[in-house]
Order: C-alpha cells, then structure tokens, then sequence
C-alpha cells in the first residue's frame, strides 16, 4: 500500500513540474480593413493561445470588426451576430494600444450586440489580446455591419476557426 502511494507522489511531483514550465503560446495577427475586405480573411486559433490583433483601417470609411455566428438583421439588413465570440468564451479583450478616436469597444450599439471594435478614420489602428478558451472551439465569421449593413452584404467578412 505504501508503495502505490510513494508511486502516486512521484507521479504528481512530475506532473506539477510539467505544468510549471508549460509556455502559453502566443499569436499574432495583423488584420487589414478596407472596402470591403479583411485582409486576412481567413485565421485560425488554437485553445490556450494568447492571441494579439492588430487591426488596421486602411480604407476610406469607417470599420468595425465583431467575430460572432448567426447573423442577425435589423429592418431586412444585417446588423451583427446572435453569438458572440467573446461573450461565450466568458473572456473580455484587452484594448493593448489605439490610435485616438479608435478602438473602442462598444455593446450593442446599433442592435448589434456583443463585442466590436470600431476603427472610424484611414490609418486607426487598435491592438487587442485575449486568450482562446475552450468554450470558442467551432467556426466564426468576423464581419463589419456599418452602412446598415452594407459593408457585410458587399464582402466584408472573413472566417476565424478555433480548435485544440
């Protein structure tokens, strides 16, 4: 009996030791806005991974990114997402760096709901972190919805994949 127990300390001695050194791993992308694309389009994120967007409105109008599913309409025009990446990972992005006048982070502004970032000016910039959670695994879609939807209806989407 002694033995299974000295066993089963040694055991959790090392398990503790792995945990300890393990790094989270981080990511970055940079996300360029312009009319009506994102560019990349496409990004994939992995649970645990510390990520950073830096996002950048390198278009003449205004942009906003929401990451969601299920897209919801206001008046017969797109108006945001029934779910929110954010809000069902339970994580709130830190806004790391924004030029003035950009990267606030507004809920439910025009019906939308959940979490967006708004970039109103060519050359805004806003650097956001959050860590990927479990919760996020599935596929979403990054959309803008300004123009009362007209930047989503002509393109302005991409798709954000998250997996273990």
């Amino acid at each position: 009996m002694k033995k299974r127990w000295w066993i089963f300390g040694l055991l959790l001695v090392f398990a503790l030791a792995a945990c300890r050194g393990a790094k989270v791993e981080t990511v970055s992308y940079t996300i360029d806005m312009t009319e009506y694309a994102f560019m990349p389009n496409t990004i994939s994120l992995k649970v645990g991974q510390q990520v950073t967007l830096e996002l950048t409105n390198s278009g003449q109008l205004s942009h906003e990114i929401m990451i969601g599913q299920v897209v919801k309409t206001e008046n017969g025009h797109p108006s945001g997402y029934l779910k929110d990446i954010f809000e069902v990972g339970n994580v709130k992005p830190e806004i790391l760096s924004a030029t003035e006048g950009a990267g606030e982070a507004h809920e439910n502004e025009h019906a939308h709901g959940g979490f967006m970032i708004v970039l109103p000016k060519t050359g805004d910039k806003v650097v956001i972190r959050f860590q990927v959670t479990p919760a996020m695994i599935g596929e979403w879609e990054m959309g803008c919805f300004e123009q009362d939807g007209v930047h989503y209806t002509s393109g302005m989407k991409g798709v954000v994949t998250v997996s273990r």
